[in-house]
């Protein structure tokens, strides 16, 4: 059943909120999925892998560019049917803003949080987990993304934040 959310008039001020980005660590961002960092060659697949769910359709793992658009976003998404995996090709850091998945059609705010993904690692973003980004500094950045082949067409919710909830959000490094 989808929840009817008041839609903000244009005109209404909007409010802006800064999010601090923390290193990202496994234990911080496990409400959200997994960071899964390199381990050596030939060990046993176990709980440090990523725990795919990729079985509602036919998976896909491909490169995307993405130039620089700034760290400010005002809608945030998810997908409901698989888990998606997202990493910087050439170890470039980046930013992402994440909240836990639930059952509402929006992010509990009070539980958003940004992370700053730098070194050779990958994030895995549980089954539903709300996202804004990736976001960079970089003129550009090459990303691999592994989720289905109809993601983006079939199982891609978003909430524009600013007409339902009146708030932005800008992504900084610094405290």
């Amino acid at each position: 059943m989808s929840m009817v959310m008041p839609q903000f008039p244009f005109a209404q001020t909007v409010t802006r909120r800064t999010l601090v980005a923390q290193p990202i660590t496994a234990e911080a961002f496990a409400p959200f999925g997994q960071v899964i960092f390199p381990s050596l060659d030939g060990a046993s697949f176990g709980p440090t892998d990523a725990q795919l769910t990729l079985d509602q359709g036919v998976p896909r793992l491909y490169l995307m560019t993405l130039t620089h658009s700034g760290t400010e976003f005002q809608a945030i998404t998810r997908h409901r049917r698989c888990t998606q995996c997202l990493g910087s090709l050439a170890n470039q850091d980046w930013l992402i803003a994440v909240a836990p998945p639930g059952e509402a059609d929006q992010p509990d705010i009070a539980a958003l949080k940004a992370f700053h993904i730098s070194g050779p690692c990958f994030i895995k973003l549980e089954v539903g987990t709300w996202h804004a980004g990736p976001y960079f500094t970089h003129p550009s950045v090459t990303f691999y993304n592994l989720e289905l082949s109809d993601t983006n067409l079939t199982d891609h919710q978003t909430c524009n934040l600013a007409n339902t909830l009146g708030l932005t959000f800008a992504i900084t490094t610094e405290p």
